[in-house]
C-alpha cells in the first residue's frame, strides 16, 4: 500500500503494483493563548493554501515556505523547508494512524525526531504511520527569517510577512518550472551537510563555494551550485534534463520515463562526487513496482 498526498515528491520508475490511498481530508481550526496561535490542519489540505490562510488571518511564520507543493500531511514526513525555515520550527503535534495496531496516536515535536528532510515517519515508522492531522504553534511575536537569497536584502525592522511571501513566490516562479507544465518534483537533491574541516578543504580548492553554517558547526552546501559548477546545468539525457534556470531541478522534456530520470540523477551524483568528493542524496521518494527503492 502506498499512502499518497499530493504526489509532488514521488518518482515512479514503473507502474506500482499495490494499492494507492490518497489522503484528501480537509479542515482547519484555530486556537490561541497569550503567546501563540495553534493551527490544526487536516492532512489533505494543500500546503501553500495553508500558508495563504495563515497570512490572511495575520498568523505569520510560514511565509518562507510559500509555494512548496504537496499536502500538509506530507510536510512532517519530509520536514519540508525553504529559505531558512523548516517545518519542525513550528510543529506542535502530529496525529497519525498507526497501521500495525490501528491506534490513533499523537506525537510531540520532539517525538518526531526531525532533522534535515528527515523524521521518524521516514525512519522507525516508515510504512507504519498515516498522518491525519498537523498542529502548528506559531508565536504572536513574529520574527522574520532573512538569512537566504534575496531575503538578505530586506530590512528586518520594517519587512512584513506578506513582503517575504511575495518575494519567495516571485523567486520560486522565476526559477522553478510549474510541474503542471513541465514535469518535475522540485529540488531533486538534498543540500549535503559536511564537517567544518571538509568545508575548509573544499573552500581552498573552490573559493566561491556556496555554503551555510549550521548551529552544530557543520556546513550545508548548495547542491544546485555543485551541479552547476560540475557543468551539468542544462545537461540532457534523452528527455530527462537538468533545468536550465535551476540546476537543482530535473525536468521531463517530453517522454522521459521515471527510470530515465533516475539514470540522469545517478549520472549527476557520479559527476559531482568525482569533482567535489561530495555525495548527493535524492530528495524525492523513488517508487518501484512494490514500493520505495534506492536510486
Amino acid at each position: 500500500m502506498l499512502i499518497l498526498g499530493g504526489g509532488s515528491n514521488l518518482v515512479f520508475t514503473t507502474d506500482y503494483r499495490g494499492t494507492v490511498v490518497n489522503i484528501a481530508t480537509k479542515g482547519i481550526t484555530m486556537a490561541m493563548d497569550t503567546d501563540y496561535y495553534y493551527v490544526s490542519v487536516q492532512a489533505g489540505e494543500n500546503w501553500h493554501d495553508l500558508v495563504e490562510f495563515c497570512l490572511a488571518n495575520q498568523i505569520n511564520g510560514l511565509e518562507n515556505m510559500a509555494l512548496i507543493p504537496g499536502t500538509v500531511g506530507a510536510a512532517p514526513i519530509q520536514n519540508i523547508g525553504a529559505y531558512g525555515v523548516e517545518f519542525n520550527r513550528f510543529c506542535h503535534a502530529i496525529e497519525f494512524l498507526r497501521l500495525d495496531s490501528n491506534d490513533l496516536q499523537v506525537f510531540s515535536n520532539e517525538q518526531c525526531h526531525f532533522s534535515y528532510r528527515e523524521s521518524i515517519f521516514k525512519q522507525e515508522l516508515k510504512n507504519l504511520a498515516v498522518v491525519t492531522e498537523v498542529t502548528l504553534k506559531l508565536p504572536k511575536q513574529w520574527q522574520p527569517v532573512l538569512d537566504y537569497g534575496p531575503l538578505q536584502n530586506m530590512d528586518p525592522q520594517t519587512v512584513t510577512a506578506k513582503q517575504i511571501f511575495d518575494c519567495v513566490c516571485q523567486v520560486r516562479q522565476s526559477k522553478l518550472p510549474d510541474p503542471k507544465v513541465l514535469g518535475n518534483v522540485g529540488s531533486f537533491f538534498k543540500n549535503p551537510i559536511v564537517t567544518c574541516n571538509e568545508f575548509i578543504e573544499l573552500r581552498v580548492e573552490f573559493p566561491t563555494i556556496v555554503a551555510y553554517e549550521q548551529v552544530d558547526g557543520q556546513y550545508k552546501l548548495a547542491a544546485g551550485w555543485l551541479i552547476e559548477q560540475a557543468g551539468l546545468k542544462g545537461f540532457r539525457l534523452g528527455d530527462a534534463a537538468v533545468h536550465q534556470n535551476q540546476a537543482l531541478v530535473l525536468v521531463n522534456m517530453g517522454s522521459a520515463t521515471g527510470e530515465e530520470v533516475c539514470q540522469l540523477a545517478r549520472h549527476i551524483i557520479d559527476v559531482v562526487f568525482n569533482k567535489f568528493a561530495v555525495t548527493l542524496q535524492p530528495e524525492p521518494r523513488i517508487i518501484g513496482p512494490d514500493g520505495e527503492i534506492k536510486i
